[in-house]
């Protein structure tokens, strides 16, 4: 598992710098039509907001599957032992239960919804169910590095620490 772990991971890293390309191309490219061609392309904003989205939510994933999120550690920190792996294995648990109610079954109603309804984005004119599939997808993600959370927990004793990317 820590090896399908580490690919998945790795493989979000890396669509994770590619977004972050994507959006740097973008906001350069608004910039450069608005200020040197004095005539602003008109997909770039609209882009940018589609481009966080993704990063934002797939970040998130990210910095859980690293254990990055201060929030979650802070409480786990100051532990050891028994007590350690007892609140690492709830907080995964409770992480893993909000991403599959809110994010998969969630997103997936949304995603139908926006496909159902035929919501276009309106300069770019693509299928805003596109943009929401990132909903389900870092719910799947969120469940996934959850239950690594919890096997991992369960393996050291409560003596795990911050993953490496």
């Amino acid at each position: 598992m820590k090896t399908l772990t580490a690919g998945i991971t790795r493989i979000l890293s890396f669509v994770l710098i590619a977004l972050m390309a994507a959006m740097v191309l973008d906001v350069s490219w608004q910039v450069f039509t608005r200020f040197v061609l004095r005539n602003p392309s008109g997909f770039t904003e609209e882009l940018a907001g589609f481009l966080l989205i993704w990063i934002g939510l797939l970040g998130a994933s990210y910095a859980y599957s690293i254990k990055a999120h201060l929030g979650i550690d802070l409480l786990t920190s100051k532990l050891s032992g028994a007590r350690k792996q007892a609140s690492e294995i709830l907080i995964a648990s409770i992480v893993g239960l909000f991403a599959i109610f809110v994010l998969v079954i969630g997103g997936w109603r949304l995603v139908g919804m926006t496909f159902t309804l035929q919501q276009i984005s309106p300069v770019m004119g693509i299928p805003v169910g596109c943009v929401y599939l990132v909903l389900p997808l870092t719910g799947i993600l969120f469940v996934y590095y959850s239950v690594h959370c919890i096997v991992e927990a369960l393996e050291n004793g409560g003596k795990t620490g911050a993953r490496k990317p």
